[in-house]
């Protein structure tokens, strides 16, 4: 039976490899030249990824990459940068408040998913630790207001980045493209076949057999014409930086304006020429706000992060990203309300706003997978 996925990024090339292990003829087309879609990075000598991304360790989707031999190259997180972790708060750097460490050892706290996590936690943890709690997860949610979102979607997620076990998070050496090469290269072993700077405007242009759609949300709402496939996503500026080498923080942890900053090249020298460092920076967009004002917004928060950033840069990139950066589950929400993968009629969707678990872009592979198996149940295909 033919499948065809529509979307090169990792959501893509995902439901490209599980369906073709289940025995199916697979033809994934992807509209831009290269393969990856926001899992793309700049060319060398600076490397930044198109958007922020983490793989972690403790999560399903790197199990199932794991498992097939997919995983590139990869650094864990040396020792010696943990003491270069920062907090912002009340407008200074430096330790998390102790509110935020005690609420982070209530590992057995559930939150109900049909209450904001500003009410439910200030009845647990005060005001201001809920406060800060809501703002340092800017690293996850890329929201000017998480206290807004369920309180069970945003201590699930406080939950896992403050796991015992931190840092879980995984870093491939050279970004986010070896990743996408070596699936590009496992998928094309299978027998996909892959065919770049192929524009889908119509299903009705395929060929006949089920289609999963992993593109982004917005394109998949034109690509079906389904005006009900919307779903809250994230709303933030990033700046990457190339600096001369100063001393800077690894990461900071933003509990005053939801921002985040991370010193890549910490990990991955890689990232950046020998002498120099590769920072990304983000703070999200409140509403209303312009783009001038949420810059200035940032350059302070570089301003307090950064020793004299501004007369050691040697590249800069600003970007904003507005529902690029995955679903956000408003109160009375979880994940199984978001558009379902499977859209009847032989059409599937996966993407990090999709009915899936997981956090960030885990929700992507979770959903690409699920796509998978139901196209290829659909079609009465068998495990190779």
């Amino acid at each position: 039976m033919d499948i065809t996925v529509v979307g090169g990024g990792l959501a893509g090339l995902t439901a490209a490899i599980a369906g073709a292990e289940k025995g199916a003829n697979v033809t994934l087309l992807e509209a831009h030249r290269t393969l990856g879609g926001r899992a793309r990075a700049t060319e060398p000598p600076y490397v930044a990824n198109e958007g922020p991304h983490v793989l972690y360790g403790d999560g399903a989707p790197y199990r199932w990459l794991a498992g097939r031999g997919l995983l590139p190259p990869r650094l864990r997180l040396p020792a010696r940068a943990l003491a270069g972790v920062r907090f912002r708060h009340r407008g200074r750097l430096g330790a998390p408040p102790v509110g935020l460490l005690r609420a982070a050892a209530r590992r057995g706290l559930r939150a109900p998913h049909d209450r904001d996590f500003g009410s439910w936690g200030r009845e647990r943890f005060g005001a201001e630790t809920t406060g800060t709690i809501a703002s340092m997860m800017g690293v996850a949610l890329f929201d000017a207001d998480p206290s807004r979102l369920s309180a069970e979607f945003v201590w699930d997620r406080f939950l896992r980045v403050t796991t015992p076990a931190w840092p879980s998070a995984r870093y491939m050496v050279g970004g986010w493209t070896p990743l996408v090469e070596w699936m590009a290269a496992r998928a094309r072993e299978r027998g996909v076949r892959i065919a770049t700077g192929a524009r889908v405007d119509s299903l009705d242009s395929l060929p006949a057999g089920p289609v999963i759609v992993a593109t982004s949300l917005a394109a998949a709402r034109s690509l079906l014409g389904d005006d009900s496939l919307e779903w809250e996503s994230g709303h933030t500026l990033m700046v990457d930086l190339g600096l001369r080498r100063g001393r800077d923080p690894f990461i900071v942890f933003d509990g005053d304006e939801c921002g985040f900053l991370e010193r890549y090249t910490e990990v991955d020298r890689t990232l950046a020429p020998e002498g120099e460092e590769l920072v990304q920076a983000q703070v999200p967009v409140r509403a209303g706000e312009s783009r001038a004002e949420c810059a200035e917004r940032l350059e302070r928060l570089l301003d307090l992060s950064l020793p004299r950033w501004r007369d050691r840069v040697t590249w800069r990139r600003d970007q904003v990203a507005r529902g690029r950066t995955g679903a956000l589950d408003l109160p009375g929400r979880t994940w199984r309300d978001r558009p379902a993968v499977d859209r009847g009629d032989g059409v599937y969707l996966a993407g990090d706003s999709v009915a899936a678990p997981g956090l960030l872009g885990e929700v992507a592979f979770t959903s690409a997978v699920a796509a998978a198996d139901a196209a290829t149940s659909r079609s009465g295909v068998g495990a190779s």
